[in-house]
């Protein structure tokens, strides 16, 4: 090995624990021994160059330096939490000579049976599935293929369908004890599709599973930090809170949390019972108090009508008339004593203390008059004597 080459491995390969807060650099490496005319801006690029090189440079490094980096690297994964999958394909890791060899033999019976190894090598895709192919147990590209038609190695390729649809389940209810110290039974929907078959094949076992047992204990989290009121009344800030953190912690599933409802929340008997009983009281005190306003403005309204007729004279005529023809109307035998109207003119002109009329003869005394009586009780008196 060339001393380049030796110290561009030495770079990589020295990464240890202790060197946490030191950025990490590596240089470009290539299959040619660098000059001494270009040393310096070699050391230039080592000291400009990120984790990210590594990656997008894998296709320009020799063998020999990707053997002696590889443990490295896996640690360099592990400490930044940079992904097994990054970018379009994986870091390229060379076959070995046993992994060569099982690829020419399939190679070989494919040729050797075909056209019958074609019905084993060609798989069909459909529009709402993708393919992620293991060949050999490592992913052959992190790009999922479909749809359409898809070659696979026969022996050596595996190929694993990820349906990328929208789906829906339902969790179950779960009894969930509010802020406020209530048990309530809550259930919901939730609706998720898979946007990575790579990362949802090869980051986790079972990926619905997993998202159906994370959605109950969501459920249970975000309703516990709400109180009854805000979990009946709005519902829609609740769905989109318990949405978020699925979303958040299914992203490295390769899955995306569309929507989430509330479907319904089941309070105990008791606490309806009370509930209930709170909701009768209230309609009682507004029923109360809406009849007691109506009184108040009906006897208001008395009042002023009553301040109308006083004031003015023919008033009380009008009103007689009008009891007249209202008693006129009616079916039924009413005996009509005629009152002239005169005699309501003479109440309103004495005044209200009491008046002792003379007459010519010495011996004969009016009787008094009572004034205490108003105008409209007197007005109501006769229309009653009048409806007998």
């Amino acid at each position: 090995m060339s001393p380049s080459r030796r110290e561009s491995a030495t770079d990589i390969t020295s990464f240890n624990d202790n060197d946490e807060q030191q950025p990490f650099t590596a240089p470009l490496m290539s299959s040619h021994p660098i000059s001494s005319s270009s040393s310096s801006r070699a050391a230039a690029d080592r000291r400009k160059s990120s984790l990210a090189a590594i990656f997008d440079d894998n296709r320009r490094r020799d063998e020999t330096t990707i053997k002696q980096s590889r443990p490295n690297l896996r640690r360099l994964w592990d400490k930044y939490d940079v992904p097994y999958v990054i970018g379009e394909e994986i870091f390229d890791i060379k076959h070995t000579l046993c992994e060569k060899t099982l690829i020419v033999c399939s190679w070989c019976l494919l040729v050797l049976f075909f056209p019958f190894s074609v019905f084993i090598t060609l798989r069909i895709v459909q529009e709402y599935e993708r393919a992620v192919i293991f060949r050999l147990g490592r992913l052959s590209s992190t790009l999922a293929r479909g749809p359409g038609m898809c070659f696979i190695l026969p022996c050596i390729d595996t190929l694993e369908l990820v349906d990328i649809r929208t789906v829906s389940f339902d969790v179950p209810p779960q009894e969930v004890l509010t802020r406020d110290s209530v048990t309530v039974a809550v259930d919901a929907v939730v609706y998720y599709r898979v946007y990575n078959p790579t990362i949802s094949i090869s980051n986790v076992e079972n990926a619905q599973e997993a998202t159906h047992l994370l959605a109950q204990t969501s459920l249970r989290n975000v309703l516990g930090t709400r109180l009854l009121s805000e979990v009946l009344c709005d519902r829609g800030a609740v769905s989109n809170l318990m949405r978020e953190c699925l979303d958040d912690a299914t992203d490295k599933w390769g899955i995306r949390v569309e929507r989430v409802e509330i479907k319904d929340v089941r309070l105990p008997k008791s606490l309806q019972r009370i509930m209930a009983a709170e909701a009768e009281a209230s309609r009682e005190a507004r029923a109360k108090i809406i009849a007691s306003e109506g009184e108040f403005k009906a006897s208001r309204a008395l009042k002023d009508a009553a301040d109308i007729l006083s004031q003015s004279p023919c008033a009380m005529q009008l009103r007689y008339l009008q009891t007249l023809s209202h008693i006129a109307t009616e079916q039924n035998s009413t005996i009509i004593f005629p009152l002239p109207v005169d005699l309501l003119s003479l109440f309103q002109k004495n005044p209200m203390n009491t008046v002792i009329k003379k007459s010519t003869n010495p011996f004969s005394v009016t009787p008094p008059i009572n004034s205490n009586y108003n105008n409209m009780e007197m007005a109501g008196r006769i229309t009653t004597m009048t409806s007998i």
